[in-house]
């Protein structure tokens, strides 16, 4: 927990926050395993996380938000498909929403701090809801696009990308039904296929996505010093779910940098795919961590 902030209530309650939803999803599987799930469901399911994932963070957040490295015009487009598919908002908004919680980090500002209401066990619950998910549905606080993103507003490719959201979600949920139904040939595969490739896959990549807003802001451990106000925390257990984007901590001592698992161990899969993109010409001046720099942000203890 962040400097004792919350209490052991707090605590027992984030954690289940965080598990019950995975716990519940894992208990499922051989349960419908045979009947409910195949082996082509969760193949598809799996694909399609992992190009839509690695949409939202190699694109939205290391390419787009941060500039990380730089790319091809064909690369730039397809990262801005991928990320769309993934159905946390369109590409110019996504990353307008990020760059203003860069630049008002737990503070009035921030879209989606969990600390808006206090640090009682009350006060942190509500917070942590309006930083999961609730902030999301909050269009009274919009962010200015002109103001945060004025380069994604001047690009044309990405305005084109921005105004076909609504058909992409289309997409989204339809592509696994229709590869269901076709490699099966029944209506049975097409739902099942829709049920697991679009609906809980989509479900579960948002809720991974959302717990780098809510619970690593709030548990989990600060091996760099942040400044302000910022209360960004690396969150292991959600190390391979969210492809690397739990070491929030770390992102946020270095918000450009290319790999967010900085430190020894830590499991970065987004930050192997730009070295991949790296080593084909796919991308170049990536900005990898500096040693000296990060030595200098580490935290006292650490």
């Amino acid at each position: 927990m962040v400097d004792g902030e919350a209490s052991l209530l707090s605590l027992i309650t984030l954690w289940t926050f965080v598990a019950l939803p995975f716990a519940a999803l894992i208990a499922a599987v051989p349960i419908a395993w045979g009947w409910g799930l195949t082996a082509l469901d969760a193949t598809v399911a799996v694909v399609a996380y992992l190009i839509t994932g690695l949409g939202v963070t190699v694109g939205f957040h290391r390419y787009f938000t941060h500039g990380s490295f730089k790319t091809r015009r064909s690369v730039r487009v397809a990262l801005a498909i991928a990320g769309s598919l993934a159905v946390e908002g369109s590409v110019i908004q996504w990353v307008a929403d990020h760059r203003r919680h860069h630049a008002f980090t737990d503070r009035e500002g921030d879209p989606h701090s969990p600390w808006r209401y206090g640090t009682s066990p009350g006060a942190l619950a509500k917070g942590m809801f309006y930083a999961h998910c609730g902030w999301f549905f909050d269009r009274e606080k919009t962010t200015n696009r002109a103001r945060f993103a004025p380069d994604l507003l001047a690009d044309r490719d990405l305005r084109v990308a921005d105004r076909l959201f609504g058909p992409l979600i289309a997409v989204s949920l339809l592509a696994p039904a229709l590869i269901g139904g076709l490699v099966t040939w029944s209506w049975t595969g097409a739902l099942t296929g829709l049920f697991w490739g679009g609906l809980v896959r989509m479900a579960l990549l948002h809720h991974v996505t959302w717990s780098v807003n809510s619970v690593c802001h709030v548990v989990g451990s600060r091996p760099f010093v942040s400044k302000g106000s910022d209360r960004a925390t690396n969150f292991w257990p959600l190390a391979v779910l969210s492809l690397g984007e739990s070491w929030h901590n770390s992102h946020h001592a270095d918000p450009t940098g290319a790999r967010h698992g900085v430190l020894r161990g830590q499991l970065d899969p987004s930050a192997r795919v730009i070295w991949i993109f790296e080593r084909f010409g796919w991308a170049w001046d990536v900005r990898w961590p500096d040693p000296v720099r990060l030595a200098n942000k580490r935290s006292v203890g650490h």
